[in-house]
């Protein structure tokens, strides 16, 4: 992807000269998320939950509702150091290109909105190193990137693409702007009032329906990503050879199929949350090839 010479956001909160002490943060998350079979318990060991964390992270529902439950008292502070962070010479050809994709999310939802006689409300991207205070209680870097629709921020410590490229194959300059562009369609979910909505349903019924919920919400933001990437393609004509293919690589790496298959050697339909290898790639291409948010109505217009 072309970045060079373009607009880089403004929206952006540097975390990264922070440092967390103490024990486990407090993990809060609004009522009525669930992972099924999935969730923490039964002596789960750390690879296992490596991979759990995995499931939650690239598709935008706040990693603590990875933990089955309430909420873990916090017993862990974050400071923040009296120097600024320095970045190395990769962070800051990373970061650049964060705030590069970010500002094109804020120029593709800004002018769809304005399209649709609405106001986009732009959220702020906090880059964080080890560990986060948001607004939707602490997080560990472990947990990767998530948005929080309660303080409308992005969290994302940059160290994880690598992990994502390493465990998951999932490579290249695009398939880290397919991440921020999912997370940043939670955002425009919020925005919509499709998120509360989706979870004042999950309240209402059991969890094998609410795990459906989860997954049309994620499939969702997948094609609001391939809406991003279609306008961005089209008015600035940045994408290059290879592009499409890396963010349709990330998405399929992420299926609950495949992360289930890698971790536990079987699958377990009935508690996916996020959809499959093959929905995750279709929903993508289907905003990608579309370009239009309306395609994107993965409820069926029963929500």
């Amino acid at each position: 992807m072309k970045t060079e010479g373009r607009r880089q956001s403004e929206n952006v909160e540097d975390r990264r000269g922070q440092s967390a002490g103490g024990g486990f943060g407090g993990l809060r998350f609004p009522a009525g998320g669930r992972m099924g079979r999935a969730g923490i318990g039964g002596g789960m060991s750390i690879g296992g939950l490596l991979i759990l964390l995995v499931v939650g992270w690239l598709f935008g529902i706040n990693p603590m509702q990875l933990l089955e439950g309430g909420s873990i008292d916090s017993r862990t502070s974050v400071q923040t150091s009296g120097a600024p962070y320095r970045e190395t010479a990769e962070e800051a050809q990373r970061s650049a290109f964060v705030r590069v994709v970010l500002a094109d999310t804020e120029d593709t939802w800004n002018a769809l909105f304005r399209v649709a006689g609405r106001e986009y409300q732009v959220p702020t991207l906090v880059l964080f190193r080890d560990a986060v205070d948001s607004g939707c209680g602490f997080a560990q870097s472990a947990a990767g990137p998530f948005y929080c629709p309660l303080d409308q921020r992005v969290y994302l410590d940059l160290g994880f693409f690598d992990e994502m490229a390493a465990k998951l194959g999932a490579r290249g300059d695009f398939a880290i702007a397919y991440v921020i562009a999912h997370e940043i369609g939670h955002h425009v979910q919020t925005v919509l009032g499709i998120s509360s909505r989706v979870m004042q349903a999950r309240r209402r019924v059991g969890e094998a329906e609410g795990n459906a919920l989860s997954v049309k919400q994620e499939l969702q933001a997948d094609c609001l990503a391939g809406v991003w990437a279609n306008h961005t393609e089209k008015h600035k004509k940045v994408l290059e050879a290879g592009d499409i293919e890396e963010a349709m690589n990330a998405a399929a790496a992420v299926g609950d199929d495949r992360l289930q298959k890698r971790a536990q050697g079987y699958v377990v339909p009935e508690t996916f949350t996020h959809g499959t290898s093959a929905q995750r790639a279709q929903w993508f291409n289907r905003g990608l090839q579309s370009g239009d948010m309306n395609q994107c109505d993965t409820f069926g217009g029963g929500l």
